[in-house]
């Protein structure tokens, strides 16, 4: 018997592979993690409303969304912090000033700056997204979360506005010009923090599975923290385990090491 009562994984190359698809052996990872008790979270950058479709294939029901500004346990919000409009539109006038593009998520839809774009199409492709729309200010104050697409990595540095803003760059192959915009104080991490304080259930209890820079708060947050054999380089300093690669049943073997499966 595990003492362990809650599992957080990441989505893209963590559960899914390049392909979209996962291991056999992660379905039966989660199943096993769930028969013996514990609560398992979807835990992503994704909108929650371009997931659904996996979580009711994994029968998973819980979420931290958005790199962690919408959190929902059992259908109860406990997370939900949109980012600031005029820090949005700021970011939206410079991505029109340099030529990029910015895809900015509600909890309805994917707000990309350019539909029509080749950069914008290939987001969409790589992520399967469905709910698109054309950005205007007017949905400025319903914003979760955004990406930045198509930037050199010195252009970061004309983004660097807020001091308690950070960019991610996204960990998969063609979109590595990408990069998440994550808030200090709204991430994983800190979603996770009140995920466990409202489960009454203390982080030494708690598991994680990453792979991107976006992770590195979940990964610091947990008990566990296993960064994927795929992962972005930098990652490794804030887990405390390693697995093997989404492609070769990087969950279950992680979780066969702390004996969560068989």
């Amino acid at each position: 018997m595990t003492d362990y009562q809650v599992l957080f994984l990441d989505i893209d190359g963590t559960i899914l592979k390049p392909d979209h698809t996962y291991e056999a052996s992660t379905r039966d990872a989660i199943l096993q993690a769930k028969d013996i008790g514990i609560e398992v979270f979807l835990a992503t950058g994704r909108p929650l409303h371009e997931i659904s479709d996996l979580a009711e294939e994994l029968n998973i029901h819980s979420f931290i969304g958005y790199n962690g500004a919408l959190a929902i346990y059992k259908e109860q919000t406990i997370v939900n912090e949109p980012m600031q409009a005029e820090v949005i539109m700021q970011f939206v006038e410079i991505a029109k000033k340099h030529g990029h593009e910015i895809v900015l998520y509600s909890n309805e839809k994917n707000y990309f700056t350019n539909l029509d774009v080749p950069c914008a199409q290939n987001f969409i492709h790589m992520f399967q997204m469905e709910k698109n729309d054309v950005y205007s200010d007017q949905v400025a104050d319903q914003i979760l979360g955004l990406t930045l697409i198509k930037l050199k990595e010195e252009d970061i540095a004309l983004y660097e506005l807020h001091a308690s803003y950070h960019f991610s760059q996204v960990n998969v192959d063609g979109l590595r010009n990408c990069y998440d915009v994550i808030r200090d104080t709204v991430n994983k991490g800190r979603a996770i923090e009140k995920l466990l304080e409202r489960m009454n259930i203390s982080s030494d209890k708690a598991i994680a599975f990453g792979d991107g820079m976006n992770d590195k708060e979940m990964l610091a947050t947990v008990g566990e923290g296993f960064v994927m054999g795929n992962a972005n380089s930098n990652l490794f300093e804030y887990g405390n385990r390693k697995t093997t690669a989404v492609t070769e049943s990087g969950i279950f073997n992680g979780l066969k090491t702390i004996g969560v499966v068989k």
